[in-house]
């Protein structure tokens, strides 16, 4: 076989890469020359667009078995779509089968693989010539195989009690409850206080619950994990209980460490009110997760968010689980002027009074009073926009962003009104009442 010609078909396919016809043919030439190593990129590209074709399977047979298998021409393979013709029914006698010892020797068995083929030896010989069929995109995540420590989960929070505005009593109680003990190993050892425990916070949407978990994991120097309902909940039965399992096994393995359950009242809803077996089994699995029945809970502090404490299941609030309950509230006049002080920092702002902004803003969350410093700068922009000169941020921006946007917190309090009157016998909500008392007195 002339070499001069393979050479002249290579470039001709590399001109011409969606040829299949001449894919084919440089192929056939190549397995005949014995350059089977090449024919089988030929081969499988044209595969990997026809995976039926015929002659392309036949070639590919040919060149994987060697060079002492002569393949057919080209010429003589069958088309994949060929007719046989038709014969006279006095000649429907079938053709002689030649003997064996006659069979080209890239026939394949009936199996449909040649006999004496090692796959495996083949797939890691030109396992970089023949192209895969699929590749990966590259941005694909990696499969999880198994359970064990997701690292993704676990994180070390750079957030300190220092950099939460207000909160006082917040703070005091994390103070007393676990952050104290933690420092003062000696005082912890001989009052008998144990490090593991649990807390709920509870109050209006955006008002800084999660935030407050991560400054608490990072004032200790802790792990913090941060578990919500899609990190638990799949469609399998038992895949979720063991999610939530793997969760606190990661905790655990990183005590001292914060478990943060951020929307406690979906992952924890009143068992009497759920209407799915699967759900009052999660429930309990959550239950027996902060008992630390199967490991223990030392060094994991368990801190729970909920805007709606009164769909919590009862048996998660009581002692020795998440026991100590406190009202997290919208911030008040000196948090809220650190808090607009803090979203404007980075903005061009001139002449703006903290302190008559934090009066006007009363009763906004952490939330609403940083779309407040986003509608100021929208106010200043556009004026820019229309005027072609730059300003800066003023007063008047903010005061009249604060007279357009409503607090959040108002379609909450109305809610847990009706709660801190009519459903508060055993007292859990006796600060929520006091706040309302004093908050319909100003």
């Amino acid at each position: 076989m002339s070499d001069a010609l393979i050479e002249s078909l290579i470039a001709a396919v590399q001109g011409r890469p969606d040829d299949l016809p001449l894919r084919l043919h440089l192929a056939e030439l190549l397995v005949a020359a014995g350059r089977g190593a090449e024919a089988i990129e030929h081969a499988a590209q044209v595969l990997s667009r026809e995976p039926g074709n015929a002659t392309a399977r036949t070639l590919m047979t040919s060149a994987l078995a060697g060079p002492a298998a002569a393949p057919p021409s080209a010429a003589s393979l069958p088309a994949p779509d060929a007719v046989a013709p038709s014969t006279p029914a006095s000649a429907e006698t079938p053709a002689a089968e030649p003997p064996a010892s006659e069979r080209s020797a890239a026939e394949p068995p009936a199996s449909g693989a040649p006999a004496g083929v090692d796959w495996a030896a083949m797939e890691q010989q030109f396992g970089d010539v023949v192209p895969p069929r699929f590749a990966r995109s590259g941005d694909e995540p990696e499969p999880v195989t198994g359970h064990g420590d997701r690292a993704f989960d676990v994180e070390r929070s750079t957030v300190t009690l220092a950099d939460v505005g207000g909160m006082a009593e917040v703070k005091k109680r994390l103070e007393v409850s676990f952050l104290g003990p933690l420092r003062n190993p000696k005082l912890r050892s001989l009052f008998g206080k144990s490090l593991r425990g649990g807390l709920l916070l509870y109050g209006p949407p955006g008002c800084g619950k999660t935030f407050l978990a991560r400054a608490v994991a990072g004032e200790m120097g802790a792990a913090f994990i941060s578990l919500s309902i899609t990190d638990v909940l799949q469609m399998w039965v038992g895949s979720s209980e063991c999610n939530l399992h793997d969760l606190f096994e990661s905790a655990r393995g990183h005590a001292p460490c914060v478990l943060f359950l951020d929307e406690i009242d979906a992952l924890g809803h009143k068992r009497s009110q759920l209407h799915s077996s699967a759900m009052r089994t999660v429930v309990n699995q959550l239950l027996t997760e902060l008992d630390g029945v199967q490991g223990g809970n030392e060094g994991v502090f368990v801190l729970a968010a909920t805007n709606a404490p009164w769909d919590v299941d009862a048996a998660l609030r009581r002692p020795g689980r998440l026991d100590r309950t406190v009202l997290v509230l919208p911030p008040d006049g000196p948090a809220r002027a650190a808090i607009i002080e803090f979203h404007l920092r980075d903005r061009p702002v001139a002449g703006v009074d903290l302190a008559a902004v934090a009066a006007a803003t009363e009763n906004f969350s952490g939330a609403d009073l940083a779309h407040l410093c986003e509608t100021a700068a929208e106010f200043a922009m556009r004026d820019a926009i229309a005027t072609g000169e730059i300003r800066m941020i003023n007063q008047a921006d903010m005061l009249a962003a604060a007279a357009e946007i409503r607090p959040s917190t108002d379609a909450w309090f109305t809610t847990a009104r009706n709660v801190a009157m009519f459903a508060n016998q055993s007292g859990e909500y006796d600060d929520l009442a006091a706040y309302l008392k004093k908050r319909k007195s100003r």
